[in-house]
């Protein structure tokens, strides 16, 4: 992990811990790894690795009835996954929720095989009704804390995407 990443994602956690965020549900991807190492080793959080995106969702969803506040970390191909437990659980019932996803097959993505999440994926979540912030740079990290004041204001979920150049230390 370079010392840029390591900032991005000490910043990111601090945030996190900021809204009183103490449980942490991640299925890995490249761009979100070191992300996660640090949240495993951070005394402030449960880290809880999920083997389905769908598992993140039922496991932060249940949260909520415990008080307890969590965030899914995951890539964008895996909450496209989610959707229908998201319309179904949380939209059905009002159960907020706060995801952090990797933007992958954004332009500058080198994976020919996640190009097809940028073609769409913002479109999906605008036609749900998905209540998203896209964070380009460093400095906008300390929305994190508003957006997941928003899930619970709002009662559904919403989500932080990060891009690249964020997670990579770059901006």
């Amino acid at each position: 992990m370079t010392l840029e990443r390591r900032e991005v994602s000490n910043i990111i956690v601090n945030q996190l811990a900021e809204s009183e965020i103490s449980l942490v549900a991640s299925l890995p991807d490249d761009w979100v790894a070191d992300l996660i190492k640090v949240v495993e080793i951070d005394d402030r959080f449960i880290h809880v690795p999920v083997n389905r995106e769908e598992s993140a969702v039922g496991l932060c969803s249940g949260t909520y009835f415990s008080k307890t506040y969590s965030a899914a970390v995951m890539g964008a191909s895996g909450m496209l996954t989610c959707i229908y437990a998201i319309t179904k659980i949380n939209y059905t019932y009002e159960i907020p929720m706060f995801f952090l996803v990797s933007m992958r097959g954004a332009i500058g993505d080198t994976a020919k095989y996640q190009i097809s999440n940028g073609i769409y994926f913002l479109d999906v979540l605008d036609t749900i009704g998905f209540p998203y912030k896209v964070i380009e740079s460093r400095e906008q990290l300390v929305e994190i804390p508003r957006v997941h004041r928003h899930s619970r204001v709002y009662s559904r979920p919403s989500a932080v995407i990060l891009s690249r150049e964020v997670l990579n230390g770059e901006t």
